[in-house]
């Protein structure tokens, strides 16, 4: 570990005979212990687990032989410092050319430009999964760029739709509704059980965005 590594200060609660719920302090935290977990699994120094389950500012460990051993072994442990991973990021090419971009624009108090110049230098992180299959929840924005949903939803969002909410980038999926913020679209297949794994984005993964041809605004500002 680094000398920016800090002390794991979560909270274990049993869940059931052979399962733990993490609680952690934000996001941040929660991201750094569930990229712990990970390290350790590949390292083979982790007790054996069924299932890792990353939420917003929790991590469910189920299927733990001793889970009160566990959570006591937790309390020695250091996590990574931000950003400390070094898995290859999944690249995903996106037009700008969403029906919000002018609006998230306006919020940011920025061009349309500067709003794809910002999203394409971040890079983002799957935090967690929810919503709909192979939909996940990024962070690499902030809360400086936070926007709120949509006061009324969309009854029908398309596939390979970009949308900001809160502090999140998302990428549905598959066509559903929903009040993100639409700031453009990709043609990147999220999710295809004919594919192993189904889902492109997974916890932990990370991820960058690409301007391409066909939103105007490519190679602007950048």
């Amino acid at each position: 570990m680094t000398a920016t590594a800090r002390a794991y200060r979560g909270t274990a609660l049993p869940v059931g005979d052979r399962a733990l719920l993490v609680e952690l302090a934000d996001g941040e935290e929660t991201a750094a212990f569930h990229a712990e977990l990970l390290r350790r699994r590949a390292a083979g120094t982790l007790p054996a687990v069924r299932e890792i389950v990353p939420a917003a500012r929790t991590v469910l460990l189920d299927g733990l032989a001793d889970p009160a051993g566990f959570a006591a072994a937790l309390r020695t442990w250091e996590l990574p410092p931000p950003g400390s991973s070094r898995t290859d990021a999944v690249s995903l090419p996106v037009r700008y050319d969403g029906p919000d971009l002018a609006e998230v624009a306006a919020r940011w108090g920025v061009s349309e430009e500067e709003v794809v110049r910002i999203h394409t230098a971040a890079e983002f992180r799957v935090a967690f999964c929810g919503f709909a299959p192979g939909f996940g929840y990024l962070t690499g924005l902030g809360e400086r760029y936070a926007v709120p949903r949509r006061a009324t939803p969309r009854t029908a969002v398309p596939a390979g739709s970009v949308g900001l909410a809160g502090p999140y980038t998302g990428v549905y999926p598959r066509s559903s509704p929903g009040g993100w913020q639409l700031i453009g679209t990709t043609d990147a297949v999220l999710w295809d059980v004919s594919r192993d794994p189904a889902a492109l984005l997974s916890p932990g993964t990370r991820v960058r965005f690409t301007a391409v041809a066909g939103d105007g605004h490519e190679g602007k500002d950048r």
